[in-house]
């Protein structure tokens, strides 16, 4: 059964960074479409950033463009998410995802993701 395991949240400075890491066990995630996703303290959960299986195309949500850059080494069944000048309004916490059927039309859709991770707690102070 596969598995994704988030890394790398903890609690930063405004303007500090921090590389987020999505670790997927049990099979290959080569096929798959990967996402990050993210939930503030009581607001809905939103997209930040995805990726296709390639690395060749990318979808980042226009408050993190710029600052935060989405990858993923297949070799190591890892996807990454490194945030650079961090602000108060990126707390959250920020949920990787995959997908085998989603269309890059659609890839901001958090129910066209199937698999999810637990999420890890990014706190940024000011």
């Amino acid at each position: 059964q596969v598995q994704l395991v988030e890394s790398g949240g903890g609690l930063v400075q405004t303007g500090g960074s921090l590389r987020l890491s999505c670790a997927a066990s049990g099979r290959t995630f080569t096929a798959y479409y990967m996402a990050w996703f993210r939930q503030a303290p009581d607001k809905e959960r939103e997209f930040v950033a995805a990726i296709n299986w390639s690395g060749g195309d990318t979808n980042v949500v226009d408050s993190v463009k710029g600052r935060f850059t989405i990858s993923r080494d297949n070799a190591l069944n890892t996807l990454y998410l490194q945030m650079n000048s961090l602000r108060p309004e990126d707390t959250a916490v920020y949920y990787c995802a995959s997908s085998t059927s989603v269309f890059s039309r659609q890839v901001r859709q958090a129910e066209k993701y199937e698999l999810w991770g637990r999420g890890t707690t990014v706190t940024v102070s000011s």
